[in-house]
């Protein structure tokens, strides 16, 4: 039975990590299931999972959400955002990764993992440019720092995904190793 639980937290691990492409806390979903996995599995030998481990993915998701937020205001902000612009771009970005979803979805897996990440940073554009335009700055301008929180987006998402792959291996790798 502690195998089949085993099997379960893998796949759920690996959801959520997919999960980040559209801009959802899959990094956390990882932390949560793998805690309650820890608490509710078995306890010691092989496919348990200890403290240490949870630790690890614990200080890996908070690196991760820095690295993305880090990356995103930097988009903004380096091309003189406003608050307004950033907030907007973030709901922008929400919406279009989960729009990507089903506009990739005729394209199976693939197709929704690209779709939502394209998605995600083209919302984020859009919304900066919204937010910039409701702010009062001309549309050069806004534009500008549409395209500024379009990569910001992008590479920030992408940051978060690295760290995500590098905990979806530490739960594996606990999985297997006594500790």
């Amino acid at each position: 039975m502690n195998l089949v639980w085993a099997s379960l937290l893998v796949v759920v691990v690996s959801l959520s990590w997919l999960a980040t492409f559209v801009g959802l806390p899959g990094n956390w979903g990882i932390v949560c299931a793998t805690a309650l996995y820890m608490f509710f599995g078995p306890q010691e030998g092989l496919l348990a999972i200890g403290l240490i481990p949870l630790s690890i993915l614990l200080a890996t998701a908070l690196l991760g959400e820095l690295a993305e937020v880090l990356a995103a205001a930097w988009g903004v902000t380096r091309r003189g955002g406003s608050r307004r612009g950033a907030v907007i771009a973030l709901f922008g970005s929400l919406a279009g990764g989960v729009m990507g979803l089903f506009v990739g979805a005729p394209i199976p897996v693939i197709g929704s993992v690209v779709a939502s990440l394209a998605l995600a940073a083209l919302g984020a554009l859009v919304g900066a440019v919204i937010g910039e335009q409701w702010a009062g700055r001309d549309l050069s301008h806004s534009l500008k720092i549409g395209e500024a929180a379009f990569w910001g987006r992008l590479f920030g998402t992408l940051a978060k995904l690295l760290f995500g792959a590098v905990m979806v291996a530490v739960v594996c790798v606990a999985l297997v190793s006594p500790v």
